[in-house]
């Protein structure tokens, strides 16, 4: 049986073109980057390589460019370190961001080292800017807001240069998880007022465990790492060497063809909601799936039968693979955070299809045709 992938928020398949940069890294040129000898440079040049072309395609100084372990750790640090190191006592975030940002934020607050808020949600999931807004100007200390560019769940996407600029207003740091959209839109860090951007390669093709935090140059923050130099002192350890070339590699091509691709796989994504009004009843979508919006993302929601209830599993005994909600939560079967904040009806049961580069129109007819038979 054939399976079909259509998780592709949760990861991406790798490109063969990815493997073939990161395979010499994996084989001959093995050398410690720290290390002073040629084999040693080398790798150090690869690295350096990799941040260059990075920071080229998201319109940064290298500088500003650090490699992690992924989106999560990326998060965490910028998390930590506007507490530590940048003096905010109050967060403000929201009941839909990944649990990466969700999950530490309680943690600071469990801590008693900030107090947290939770910005309005407007009726289709969008962030309601003029109430974080109010909240800035209410706030008498120093705030981080962390609000994601693009909602892993429901797709929904943040306007992060107005958001910035009302943070800019308040003196408040802006964090953006910009896993979803890093590799997906073409991003200019400079034009964007925010100090710490996160990215993961594992959703744009590359390989998992590496990603980025980009971090303005205008603030200084400490390692959250430390034993070693690397990194320029900001992370300690020995680099993922062809974790980093991959990364590189990877946000190149997605770079490269990013209007073909986008293009191709908003069709797809067209085409199945299309294809499910006409033969599911009582079909709907969830978030602001026809307007601001990730293109590889289409949240549905199904009437709830005995049937559909168990749809993820029968769609998996089916060969096709989709989710309920964030990957990271998936195996804690609790519902989804994010549709519970903006569309609570006990009587749906919501399911993510999410498309790339290889999906083509003739997987999602068999899917749909599966789901008439499901529902």
């Amino acid at each position: 049986m054939n399976r079909i992938y259509l998780d592709n928020a949760a990861t991406t398949p790798m490109d063969p073109q990815v493997l073939e940069a990161m395979l010499p890294y994996m084989t001959s040129h093995f050398g410690n980057p720290s290390s002073v000898y040629s084999y040693g440079r080398e790798t150090r040049l690869a690295i350096e390589n990799a941040r260059k072309t990075v920071a080229r395609i998201l319109q940064a100084n290298p500088g500003e460019i650090f490699f992690t372990s992924g989106g999560t750790e990326s998060d965490n640090m910028a998390i930590s370190s506007a507490i530590h190191d940048l003096g905010c006592r109050h967060i403000i975030t929201s009941p839909i961001e990944h649990h990466a940002v969700l999950h530490t934020v309680e943690h600071f607050d469990q801590q008693d080292m900030v107090t947290m808020s939770f910005v309005k949600l407007l009726p289709d999931g969008h962030i309601d800017l003029e109430d974080l807004e109010a909240q800035l100007a209410a706030r008498p200390e120093r705030c981080l807001v962390s609000l994601m560019h693009a909602n892993n769940e429901i797709g929904n996407l943040l306007d992060i240069y107005a958001t910035g600029e009302i943070c800019k207003k308040y003196n408040a740091i802006f964090h953006s998880d910009t896993v979803q959209t890093i590799g997906h839109y073409k991003i200019d860090l400079r034009k964007n007022p925010v100090h710490f951007a996160t990215a993961a390669s594992h959703k744009f093709h590359g390989p998992k465990g590496v990603g980025i935090i980009y971090i303005n140059d205008n603030i200084k923050i400490n390692p959250i790492v430390y034993g070693g130099g690397q990194e320029r002192n900001m992370r300690a350890g020995t680099e993922n060497l062809y974790g980093i070339v991959g990364f590189a590699k990877a946000l190149e091509l997605a770079d490269a063809s990013q209007e073909k691709d986008s293009a191709y796989i908003q069709s797809l994504k067209q085409y199945m909601i299309e294809q499910l009004g006409q033969h599911i009843p009582d079909v709907a979508f969830n978030g602001d799936y026809k307007g601001q919006c990730l293109y590889t993302v289409l949240n549905v929601s199904f009437p709830k039968t005995e049937k559909s209830e168990m749809i993820l599993f029968s769609l998996d005994m089916q060969g096709v693979c989709a989710s309920g909600g964030s990957a990271c939560s998936s195996g804690a079967d609790i519902g989804s955070h994010v549709i519970r904040a903006i569309n609570n009806n006990p009587n749906r049961v919501p399911v993510r299809f999410s498309f790339s580069k290889y999906n083509t129109k003739e997987e999602i007819d068999v899917v749909v045709e599966k789901l008439k038979q499901l529902i």
